[in-house]
Formats: structure tokens, C-alpha cells, sequence
């Protein structure tokens, strides 16, 4: 969704209600901090909302609820919630972030920072949430050091802590152990090509050393022929005859 869509959706939220503020604490909570944030990371067609004063009057945001004509006619709509819907970091209303201005007729949103919003999807932890969380690291829109001191402030068991621990460190580390493969792989490459280096300079080798030896037996034969050719002449003038020595008879 596009921030003027969250406006569309306070400034309906304001006309029903009467309110003029609500806390936004879904994926959508992220245009608080990031107005210009990219569709592809907010893939959702709902906002969350809780409304800031009367919390009764948030169940009346089903008028532009899921499956409602203002869902039908736009492609998105309101989600009313409450504040036990999100586990959520002790604090968190202290660092609520306003959302931009907007035409929203003066209706307020609060916007969840950040690393509050990726605590509650870290929590939650469904498939949707933690391709989310991802792209928040992958990004840079959140830190590892944050997220480790605000799920310490979490009020979650120990073995939700260590299995939402482990969730951000794969967040964190997995482009990391992309490049360390890509590495490896590379360095893999690079020791195929030494060893073919090394083979052909052995085969040139090899050939230059039979090249030496073939030219050593040849010279060796040539100089075998001459001096067996030397000694043939030799005997033949010892001996003195001749070609013609019969017919001279």
C-alpha cells in the first residue's frame, strides 16, 4: 500500500468514529518513519487501527472492514484491533512515530517505530511476517543490536525469546553466509584453474623433454652412420681394391 491509501483509510476511519487520532501498529505502521517506502516490502491491503481515545468505537471500523463495499470498491480496507493483538516491547507507546501529513482531514496517525513493528512480527512469526523482518534487514531499515536490547523489554517466555533470537540472527547473517559460499566457490574456481595451469605445464614439459631425447637419438644415429660410413672407405683402401679391379684382370 501507498501512504495515500493509509490517508484514505484515517480520514474514513475519522468520519465513522468521531476520533481523531488512532494508533497504526501493522505492517503499515511503516510508512511512519519511511512515507516513501517501497511497495514490494508492504504487501498487505489492510491497516491496523486501535483507536487512540475510545477503544469501544474501534469495532465500529468494520464499515470499511475486510469484504465491506469500501474493500470492494478500493482493494483495501481497515483492520480494527487491539493492544493484546501485537506482543509488542515495554515502551513502545513512547516511541510511537507520527505518521507524515497527508489529507486526511486532521485525523492523526501513530505509527509503531521500526524495530517495535518487527518485534511483534518476529513474535507472530508467520510466514508472511518473517519475509517481512527480512527485508527489514536486508534493507538496513533495522539494526540487530536494536532488536536484541528491545527483545530483552519483551514480555514473552524463554523459548519464544530464544526462537525469536535465532529468527533475527538468520535475518541478519543469511546474506552474510551468501557471500561466504559465493567465496568459497570462487576460491574453488580459482584452485581448478591453478590446477589446470599446473597439468599443462607439466604436459609442456613432458613434451619438451621427449622434443630434447628424440633430438638426442637423432643426432646420436646421424654421427653412428657417419663414423660407419668412415670405417667402410677405410677397409676399401686397406685392402686396395676397386670397382674396375676385375676388369683391369
Amino acid at each position: 500500500m501507498k501512504k495515500q491509501q493509509v490517508d484514505h483509510i484515517l480520514r474514513a476511519a475519522g468520519r465513522i468514529t468521531g476520533e481523531k487520532q488512532f494508533i497504526i501498529i501493522g505492517s503499515q505502521s511503516l510508512h511512519g518513519k519511511y512515507p516513501d517506502v517501497p511497495d514490494e516490502i508492504l504487501t498487505s491491503f489492510e491497516v491496523d487501527l486501535i483507536t487512540s481515545k475510545h477503544a469501544d468505537r474501534t469495532e465500529w471500523l468494520n464499515v470499511i472492514g475486510v469484504d465491506s463495499p469500501f474493500h470492494e470498491t478500493f482493494g483495501y480496507y481497515a483492520d480494527p484491533v487491539d493492544v493484546s493483538t501485537a506482543t509488542l516491547p515495554r515502551g513502545w507507546k513512547g516511541r510511537l512515530v507520527s505518521l507524515p501529513p497527508g489529507d486526511t482531514e486532521g485525523v492523526r496517525g501513530l505509527c509503531l517505530e521500526p524495530h517495535d513493528l518487527a518485534i511483534a512480527k518476529y513474535a507472530a512469526a508467520r510466514e508472511k511476517d518473517l519475509i517481512f523482518t527480512h527485508e527489514l534487514a536486508r534493507r538496513g531499515i533495522i539494526s540487530e543490536e536494536r532488536l536484541l536490547s528491545l527483545l530483552d523489554r519483551t514480555p514473552v517466555d524463554a523459548e519464544l525469546r530464544e526462537r525469536m533470537r535465532g529468527q533475527i540472527a538468520r535475518d541478519f547473517h543469511a546474506e552474510r553466509g551468501i557471500d561466504n559460499r559465493a567465496a568459497v566457490k570462487q576460491q574453488q574456481m580459482a584452485s581448478a584453474v591453478d590446477d589446470l595451469e599446473a597439468i599443462r605445464a607439466r604436459g609442456r614439459a613432458e613434451w619438451l623433454k621427449q622434443r630434447r631425447q628424440a633430438g638426442v637419438t637423432a643426432a646420436t644415429s646421424d654421427l653412428t652412420r657417419k663414423r660407419d660410413t668412415t670405417k667402410q672407405g677405410k677397409s676399401e683402401h686397406d685392402s686396395g681394391a676397386s670397382p674396375d679391379d676385375d676388369e683391369c684382370e
